[in-house]
């Protein structure tokens, strides 16, 4: 898993945490966040099945 991975999927991570967190304190933005945090989360994943699949092509 490369830098961009790491970090991408480390701070949906954050941002999933915060957003529950706002949930508990009902923060009105606490849905957008959540949703933010699934973003990065779908994003890091799509990059890193990418990267896999570039691997075994390259092989």
């Amino acid at each position: 898993m490369n830098k961009t991975v790491k970090s991408t999927f480390t701070f949906g991570i954050f941002l999933l945490i915060i957003g529950i967190v706002g949930q508990f304190f009902k923060w009105s933005q606490a849905n957008t966040i959540i949703a933010l945090g699934i973003l990065f989360e779908l994003f890091a994943t799509l990059v890193f099945i990418w990267n896999k699949i570039k691997e075994t092509r390259k092989k």
